[in-house]
């Protein structure tokens, strides 16, 4: 059976907090039947307690805004300090409008405002933003490899953020580092109820399992921002990368 747990009890996570150490002392805590964790888990960590940990603020008194972002504020509405911290994280700005600035994150995929937030990151008289981990990727893997030193278990690791998307409102969990996991599953050729071969369909896996925890965590002061997948089968990988989900350029008829 799937259970989707949120771990409770992790405190606001500061720089340089052993982030594995806090998920781990919050597992002891829930009382929940059997939580001891195993290799078939996954755990889902918002990026933001990563960010955290890893000291991605920055504060905004320090900031210079180019021309460029500059530019981008007058079009915009949006603070040009704000603007300079997303461009530092941007491969290419795609769209922009009134309060909107959609643009390629340097790590691959479309988001907004390049993933740079200034909800549930400092009292708003601080003027500090957060960026995304640097690697997302590497931060699961080092998250995992903790884990498994304190625990005995390596259990796959997401690292989730929430996107916006394309002609739809609101926004879903996906996911933007992991480890332990094939991030993507290959159904071609696979039969279907009627014994017709699949020829085209795949499924992203690690974006699936993000949006379900994100119904458990929430988005806004819920301070639930892990969650143990537990009862998912799924293909264990050592080699994987959320850059398996992105879609290459020249597949992509949006843009």
């Amino acid at each position: 059976m799937l259970s989707l747990i949120p771990l409770v009890g992790i405190p606001i996570v500061q720089p340089g907090d052993d982030l594995a150490h806090l998920i781990v002392e919050a597992l002891m805590r829930t009382t929940e039947e059997d939580i001891r964790l195993c290799d078939e888990d996954i755990l889902v960590v918002t990026q933001k307690i990563v960010s955290r940990a890893e000291n991605r603020f920055v504060a905004l008194r320090s900031v210079r805004p180019s021309a460029r972002a500059r530019e981008l504020a007058e079009r915009t509405g949006k603070d040009a300090r704000v603007i300079e911290v997303m461009l530092w994280d941007t491969a290419e700005v795609l769209r922009v409008a009134p309060r909107v600035i959609v643009v390629r994150h340097r790590l691959g995929f479309v988001c907004a405002n390049a993933g740079v937030d200034a909800s549930n990151v400092a009292d708003p008289g601080a003027e500090m933003v957060l960026r995304l981990p640097a690697d997302p990727d590497h931060s699961a893997r080092i998250l995992r490899a903790r884990i498994g030193e304190l625990t005995g278990a390596t259990p796959a690791v997401i690292i989730s953020d929430s996107h916006g998307r394309p002609w739809r409102e609101g926004t879903v969990g996906v996911a933007i580092g992991v480890a332990g996991l094939a991030p993507v599953q290959d159904l071609r050729g696979v039969p279907d109820l009627f014994g017709r071969l699949l020829q085209i369909t795949t499924v992203g896996f690690a974006d699936q399992i993000a949006a379900a925890a994100s119904l458990v965590s929430g988005q806004a002061n819920e301070g639930l921002p892990v969650v143990l997948v537990r009862g998912l089968p799924y293909q264990r990988s050592e080699t994987t990368s959320a850059r398996a989900l992105l879609r290459p350029p020249e597949l992509d008829l949006f843009r």
